[in-house]
């Protein structure tokens, strides 16, 4: 055989088991982007699992801390009563031996009321001499003063609460601002 006739034998035996393998090749070429693919899909549904995961035991944390809000929101108006029943009682029926018991009874429901307050995360808002902050005050009036910068808390009209890091009520609180007249120059 000739040379020639040798070379184009093996080219045509290799055209064809080219042609013949160029399916199986195709196939498995295929079959490997179907696993990539597969592979793609479960690393974004274990994600999209772990996501869920996190987001689930994060609003468990939340509804478990804060299951309480609706009922501490109630026992605020039951706190403010007790408060002003404290303060409507004149000083000279406090000495009285007859209205002590009395004093005393509403006296200790108030602490005990707070004391719940606490072991359950609600706690009081300090407003009076802060500066006016609109997340936990809510200002009802301004009032001059001479003694107060402006913007800060010079009374109160009702406690605000906190239950954790969160609002419960906003306090009701009066401003100071400046007098009037304060910071004209009067030779102008």
């Amino acid at each position: 055989m000739t040379e020639d006739k040798m070379s184009n034998d093996n080219t045509e035996d290799l055209r064809t088991e080219t042609a013949e393998a160029a399916p199986e090749l195709a196939e498995h070429d295929k079959l490997r982007a179907e696993v990539e693919e597969a592979k793609q899909q479960a690393l974004y549904v274990q994600a999209e699992m772990q996501n869920l995961r996190r987001r689930t035991e994060k609003e468990m944390a939340d509804a478990r801390a804060y299951a309480t809000t609706g009922f501490a929101r109630d026992l605020l108006s039951v706190a403010d009563n007790l408060q002003r029943a404290l303060a409507a009682i004149p000083a000279e029926l406090r000495g009285d031996d007859k209205m002590k018991p009395l004093v005393t009874g509403i006296e200790m429901t108030a602490k005990e009321l707070e004391s719940v307050f606490q072991r359950n995360g609600v706690t009081r808002i300090e407003a009076v001499g802060q500066p006016l902050d609109p997340n936990r005050h809510q200002a009802i009036m301004e009032m001059e003063s001479v003694d107060a910068a402006p913007g800060t808390v010079v009374h109160e009209m009702q406690t605000g609460w906190m239950i954790k890091d969160r609002l419960l009520r906003a306090a009701m609180v009066g401003v100071a601002k400046a007098p009037e007249g304060a910071g004209i120059d009067a030779t102008a």
